[in-house]
């Protein structure tokens, strides 16, 4: 017997990210997107916390399809920004989510910022909210640093201009962005990777 689990976004890369991960995690479960149940609008994310609006997110999925919804929020915190963009991650360089503009401002605000100050944490929040009103709540965090330019052509968003700790260089010291990363390096280091296999067995208990 399968169960149904709407990710409450229209993102493509993260629901097949989350398909993924869950896989090996959570049996005969099936993940749908807001494509696939018929919703189109979002609700605005008005919170100042990924918590916050990760939980608006699962909430408005859970509530139009009467089915436990997953949402996240996660974004990229800059240390010599003072941790933004944070929670404006996707829309830092104006409303569009523009992937490219926002990643070419970010590389224009740290062009002076030297190398050892250019440390940076992608973190990300997933909420599971149930029809029966129960909410959960779990986070993962990916520390690293911004390059100094757009590198690779995978993942989405930030991916190509960051690199993560550990996984950063390669064999001959080369700067590697997560967008070069393989999708099972990525997973395993992720940010999303670590707040989606924590709330797997969550999912797995309570469906």
């Amino acid at each position: 017997m399968s169960h149904k689990v709407v990710l409450a976004s229209h993102n493509p890369g993260k629901l097949v990210e989350l398909r993924r991960i869950f896989e090996p995690h959570v049996r005969g479960v099936v993940v749908l997107g807001l494509d696939d149940v018929g919703v189109s609008d979002e609700p605005a994310e008005t919170e100042p916390t990924f918590e916050g609006n990760a939980l608006i997110k699962a909430r408005a999925a859970r509530d139009a399809t009467q089915l436990p919804s997953l949402a996240d929020d996660s974004g990229i915190c800059v240390d010599a920004l003072n941790g933004m963009p944070g929670v404006l991650s996707a829309r830092w360089s104006g409303p569009a989510k523009d992937n490219a503009a926002n990643n070419a401002l970010l590389l224009a605000q740290l062009d002076e910022v030297p190398d050892e100050r250019r440390g940076a944490q992608f973190r990300c929040v997933v909420a599971l909210c149930l029809p029966d009103g129960r909410e959960f709540v779990q986070e993962g965090v990916m520390p690293g640093r911004v390059l100094r330019t757009e590198q690779g052509s995978g993942g989405f968003g930030y991916d190509p201009v960051f690199a993560a700790d550990g996984y950063d260089r390669d064999g001959a010291g080369n700067d590697v962005s997560t967008a070069e990363l393989t999708s099972a390096d990525k997973d395993a280091i992720s940010h999303r990777g670590k707040a989606l296999r924590a709330i797997a067995p969550v999912v797995a208990e309570h469906l």
